[in-house]
């Protein structure tokens, strides 16, 4: 059963640093061919795309908000992905989500909720 499970979500103020984690079982990033991103959500708004790292994690893609500042990466030992977001904005507040997509499938993580505010 694939689980991808995000954490490190919490509350700074602007300019402040937070570091996600997705944490991903039952597939294996070295085994798999997956494509791993980050999407934010506010409520009444639709998932948004805010970074990609490609299979091999040489390849990354970020939102235009989100460059410069945030940084996408993959441990293929760990299994896990993260998200390295510096100089945080109010307006990068939102449910943080990760996601895979390969082998014709997709999976989504529950979300971890960032808020920015002083």
């Amino acid at each position: 059963q694939v689980q991808l499970v995000e954490s490190g979500g919490g509350s700074v103020r602007p300019g402040g640093s937070l570091r996600l984690s997705c944490a991903v079982s039952g597939f294996n990033f070295s085994s798999y061919q997956y494509v791993m991103s980050w999407y934010r959500q506010n409520p009444g708004k639709e998932r948004e795309l805010v970074a990609s790292i490609g299979i091999t994690g040489t390849t990354t893609t970020y939102s235009s908000s989100a460059k410069g500042r945030f940084t996408i990466s993959r441990d293929e030992a760990g299994n896990t992905m993260y998200l390295q977001m510096n100089s945080l904005r109010r307006e990068d507040r939102g449910m943080y989500f990760c996601k895979a997509v390969g082998a014709g499938y997709t999976y989504w993580g529950k979300g971890t909720l960032v808020t920015v505010s002083s």
